[in-house]
């Protein structure tokens, strides 16, 4: 038989797009053609085939109608009591039962409908009045409904025309992986729009930090500032020496610091302008004034035209309609934004004495020393690593050994990527502040000695000729007087950042290392080279303002460098020198080049420097040829090849094993990982040159970005055979050899044996894991939130900062995530496990599966400590004689105890 029903058009518009007359007539009809279908026999997946739905969306369209026909009855068999109907009566009337009747008659009843529809409605005003909101796992719970209804509630709103998609955002804190975040967005919302404006992506419920730091409107926060209370330094006046420093009178309420001396902040100024650099006091500002901005721009442009006050202030930033971005109007991440008057925190004193590179030397430096030195840091960064190796191996609980065995041969590859070696006794990571009273040799830093040698490095350089070696002097009268006790603060003299390739005063850091003279630990440094030191190639090649380009007065004029071009450009020259001095380059000539090169491309973008001529000026494309065998340039030694990017055929972790057809992941012979090419093709179009649309001719290979270290099984084939590159091959191929023999030891753990008597005679201990479990993972949703802000706040400050190394950004990584977690209350609850509880673990009392889930979301430290045999100290023997030989050579405890990933308190424990 044949049936025929008015079922109305696909998607149309409105809530329930299909049937016709009015609600609930054709929910009856759906309903009813439903449930003739199922009469017959027909499966769900049947039913939703034959109506041309998917399973999810049918069931989704069945859910809403049920409700609307439930409301509906629930609403006559009130009207009916209503009119003196007994219940009996009413089911006689409506085909109802008695009980059924009954049940609609409570007011719970109704209440739990309409609450159903309520959350429906809650979806719609959220993203109708907020943007694009995230309603991936976990955003279920913040209104209430099962994550099965919340489905529902998903294809109803596609169905009404709102978008629902995925996209997939890098996670910071673990390089390759990727969170998926489920978005749902206004109707006609397309994916470029999504994906472009992901920063923007909300919870359903914001949550806002208790310090005042609102998520996503920062200008909510901001005092504007007047412009006559500010004087400005031009470069005539000696703004040059202080280039970035924005002076504050004391005891002015909004401009104060707090317990701080120095901060770097963001001045919001009356009209579209905002202020941008290091925010210290002065003593000495005219009467009228309460902030002093210094800066290298002079009163007169290129053009011959006065540059206003205005003119030396930043513009707030613009969305795509061209107006002040509400959502980050200052380009940067705020720390605090509006909890210190006009003062918008980025950075406030002791952050960056926390930086991540006082741990580690990057290979950027250190190949550029001698390799006695390189060799004995990477020996040290690798024994430390064996030491964390055999602590694992000595562990009890299986399911805890083999995550720590898997985690910690990832780690290991990681580590031969990065080629990160061992920090130096004592380095420290200070931001840079100028004090003029300081001879050119001298710094003043309260954290080393008086008389203490000490060399700077900022991160590029393009030789050890942009290393300054100084000599701590603590009893300068000035500094003391404006930097104080100041923990990360480095006063130099303003000489001493020119050397440090063009540094300014708006927060760069330094890198700061004891030169020990005449011992292995000495560093190597040069005297400027005189032709660098001279040279200003913010005045060599600066375009002036009628010659740039104009879509609509000057179409023909130059186009200023993007920050994408920049990222792009600078690796290129930062890998060029420093294959240049891998390879030996002497000429003093090809040095001075490449270096006026960088260190015009570092401030291209910032200052809107023609990079092009100083390419050619340069003559750049000679020196790529030279040293790296083309004239475009590329990578051409192990230091510069091993991050940069290499295509592969798209793949999947693990085979197929032959034998068993199971998969398996790790090859049990040498312990690689194993893959499995998908086959996978791209589409490729070609621009049709008559009618201008995009035309399909054909399709190729589908790839994925990887790393040539990533890639290769020995880094000697990266090598272009320097001594230099065979300190670090043979660093990078024994990392590459532990973490293989760590996944080999993993496919012996055995697994855990599960009792059922454990697990009734620890119940209460399985509950409490259990629901420390669910705490720990219904934070996802706020989880995801964090990673898009934290990605956008860090490819913000990545971009403003591209001195940073290697180093500096995985920190800076870090510090992004963890200030994002703050402002949109994502609090990663770590489970703490009781005595009582490991002994419910150790007995069997729960499974492997959540007994590994709950390794994922527990302090690894505290896990190790537990897990190692009972008559094994805090940490292992090998560690703590490590330590002991580190102490002996000027390492201080909370240095040893950050490289060996341990806490000061457990270290102090262990040595005593």
């Amino acid at each position: 038989m044949t049936y025929l029903i008015h079922y109305g058009t696909k998607r149309h518009s409105g809530r329930y797009p299909w049937g016709s007359g009015d609600n609930p007539q054709r929910s009856k009809n759906f309903k009813t053609y439903v449930n003739k279908l199922r009469e017959k026999g027909m499966t769900e997946t049947d039913i939703a085939r034959a109506l041309g739905l998917t399973t999810s969306t049918y069931r989704a369209r069945l859910s809403s109608e049920n409700t609307i026909i439930k409301l509906d009855t629930i609403a006559q068999v009130q009207k009916l009591k209503d009119k003196g109907y007994s219940d009996k009566a009413i089911a006689n009337r409506l085909r109802l039962s008695e009980k059924t009747v009954n049940n609609y008659l409570k007011p719970e009843t109704l209440v739990k409908l309409k609450a159903s529809t309520a959350a429906l409605d809650v979806l719609k005003s959220v993203v109708d009045n907020r943007g694009m909101t995230d309603v991936g796992t976990g955003s279920e719970q913040q209104i209430g409904v099962s994550r099965t209804k919340m489905k529902h509630y998903l294809e109803q709103l596609k169905q009404e025309g709102y978008v629902v998609r995925p996209i997939y955002e890098d996670q910071l804190g673990n390089p390759g992986k990727q969170t998926p975040i489920l978005v749902l967005a206004k109707p006609g919302t397309t994916y470029k729009e999504i994906y472009n404006n992901r920063a923007e992506i909300k919870p359903i419920i914001e949550i806002h930090t208790s310090d005042g730091g609102e998520t996503w409107s920062y200008l909510r926060d901001v005092e504007l500032v007047n412009p006559d209370r500010i004087a400005v330094n031009y470069k005539e006046d000696g703004g040059t020496n202080k280039d970035g420093v924005i002076e504050l009178r004391r005891g002015v309420p909004d401009l104060d610091l707090g317990n701080k001396i120095q901060a770097q902040v963001r001045i919001a100024v009356e009209g579209d302008k905002y202020l941008k650099g290091m925010a210290m006091y002065a003593n000495d500002l005219p009467d009228g004034i309460d902030i002093r901005f210094n800066t290298n721009k002079s009163k007169i442009d290129a053009d011959g035209n006065s540059v206003s006050k205005l003119d030396t202030m930043k513009s707030f930033k613009k969305d795509l309609d061209g107006n002040i971005d509400l959502t980050n109007p200052f380009g940067s991440t705020i720390k605090a934004a509006g909890q210190r008057g006009a003062l918008n925190i980025i950075n406030e004193e002791s952050d960056w004495d926390e930086w991540n590179n006082k741990n580690h030397l990057s290979s950027q430096f250190l190949s550029k020393q001698s390799p006695e030195l390189a060799k004995r840091q990477l020996d040290l960064a690798y024994k430390i690593k064996e030491d964390d190796y055999n602590e694992i191996l000595s562990l009890t609980n299986p399911v805890i050994k083999k995550d720590l065995l898997m985690s910690f041969a990832d780690k290991a590859d990681s580590d031969a990527l990065e080629l990160r070696a061992a920090s130096l006794p004592r380095q420290a990571n200070k931001v840079l502040l100028p004090i003029p009273e300081l001879k050119e040799n001298e710094v003043y830093t309260t954290t080393f000695k008086n008389g203490e040698h000490l060399v700077l490095i900022r991160h590029p350089h393009g030789g050890i000729f942009e290393i300054p070696e100084v000599v701590v002097n603590n009893n300068n009268r000035k500094a003391k007087e404006l930097l104080g006790n100041s923990i990360d603060a480095i006063g130099v003299n303003p000489k001493v950042a020119q050397k440090l390739s063009g540094a300014d005063f708006d927060g760069d850091n330094v890198l700061v290392i004891p030169n020990r003279k005449g011992t292995k630990y000495e560093i190597n440094t040069a005297p400027m080279l005189q032709e660098l030191q001279d040279f200003d190639p913010k005045e060599k090649y600066s375009v002036p303002p009628s010659m740039l380009y104009d879509k609509e007065t000057n179409p023909g004029g130059f186009k200023p460098m993007d920050k994408r071009t920049r990222g792009l450009e600078m690796g290129k020259v930062s890998n060029l020198i420093t294959d240049m001095t891998i390879k030996g380059a002497t000429t003093q000539d090809e040095i001075i080049r490449a270096v006026k090169h960088s260190m015009t491309v570092i401030d291209a973008e910032k200052h809107k420097l023609n990079w092009k001529q100083s390419y050619q000026d340069n003559n750049i494309a000679d020196l790529h040829l030279t040293y790296q065998g083309k004239k475009s340039g590329g990578a051409a030694t192990l230091i510069s090849r091993a991050k940069s990017r290499i295509d592969v055929l798209d793949r999947k972790d693990s085979v197929i094993d032959l034998n068993t057809g199971k998969r398996i992941y790790i090859d049990p012979k040498t312990g690689k990982k194993l893959y499995t090419l998908t086959g996978a093709t791209k589409k490729v179009f070609k621009k049709d040159p008559i009618t201008g649309k995009s035309v399909l001719v054909g399709e190729k290979p589908k790839k994925i970005i990887s790393k040539r270290m990533k890639e290769t099984d020995d880094a000697y084939t990266l090598s272009s055979g320097t001594k230099m590159e065979g300190v670090y091959a043979d660093h990078a191929n024994r990392l590459k050899a532990l973490a293989n023999k760590a996944r080999l030891e993993v496919l012996k753990v055995p697994n855990l044996e599960y009792s059922p008597s454990a697990n009734k005679a620890y119940a209460t201990e399985v509950k409490s894991l259990k629901a420390q479990l669910k705490l720990a993972k219904g934070n996802k949703a706020y989880e995801r939130q964090a990673t898009l802000i934290s990605n956008a706040m860090y490819n913000a400050k990545k971009a403003a900062n591209p001195n940073f190394d290697a180093d500096d950004l995985s920190k800076l990584r870090g510090q992004c995530l963890t200030l994002a977690r703050a402002r949109v209350g994502a609090k990663k609850h770590k489970i703490e496990i009781s005595d009582n509880e490991w002994n419910a673990i150790q007995s069997g009392a729960i499974s492997n599966y959540l007994l590994t889930q709950i390794v994922a979301n527990s302090n690894k430290e505290n896990l190790i400590r537990r897990a190692l045999p009972k008559s094994s100290p805090v940490m292992s023997s090998g560690k703590i004689s490590r330590a002991r030989s580190m102490m002996a050579r000027g390492y201080t405890r909370a240095d040893i105890a950050d490289m060996m990933g341990v806490s000061v308190s457990t270290l102090n424990a262990a040595l005593k």
